[in-house]
């Protein structure tokens, strides 16, 4: 015979004031409304140089100019043809929307869920692998992480077009991408030891 499963505990009513302050919550629903907006404009940029790269490669001189612009490359003398430079730095741009693409959605699905309400994702095919122990802190490192990785594809695009750029902007990007890699690791390390001790005090 099976055992009787214990009645789920009802919910604890909030008094008019904390209830009050609990919901003020949903205030940050607009702001996930307008990251996913900013996604929609970043899919349409995406696309627009996706569509230039390839009326580029078809011998389009509107659109090879229009990439050369976009992506800030210099040369004195004129660019006749799509080179591997130029395809390289819009590769690079393309995978940098991406990048930051991704951070919108752990942002918006991670921040919902964690700060907002619960999206009961629970057995879903298409639920993300990270989602299932996502917190503040989780989230916290794992934004991290994005920024890091976003950052070095900046700082790879700058290297491979440094001709056009100023030292300075090169040493101050250079100081910039390990500022974001030792912020990383302070709040990983800094994860690390709350989660230490608060299996400490369980025990």
């Amino acid at each position: 015979m099976a055992a009787n499963k214990p009645s789920p505990t009802p919910s604890a009513k909030l008094r008019p004031i904390p209830n009050f302050i609990f919901a003020s919550r949903w205030l940050q629903l607009p702001l996930y409304l307008g990251l996913i907006a900013a996604q929609g404009v970043y899919v349409f940029h995406f696309w627009v140089e996706l569509v230039h790269l390839l009326e580029a490669a078809f011998g389009s001189q509107t659109a090879l100019q229009a990439l050369v612009t976009s992506i800030g490359y210099k040369s004195d003398i004129t660019v006749p043809a799509l080179n591997e430079t130029i395809i390289m730095l819009v590769v690079l741009a393309l995978i940098d929307v991406v990048m930051i693409s991704n951070l919108l959605i752990m942002v918006i699905v991670g921040g919902y869920e964690t700060f907002v309400s619960r999206m009961d994702l629970e057995g879903h095919p298409d639920q993300p692998e990270w989602l299932s122990h996502v917190n503040a802190s989780v989230l916290k490192v794992k934004l991290a992480m994005a920024i890091i990785g976003i950052s070095s594809i900046h700082l790879l695009k700058t290297f491979i077009n440094a001709a056009n750029y100023d030292v300075k902007v090169l040493m101050w990007q250079t100081i910039i991408h390990v500022v974001f890699l030792l912020s990383a690791l302070a709040i990983a390390y800094t994860d690390k030891l709350l989660t230490v001790t608060h299996n400490a005090q369980q025990h």
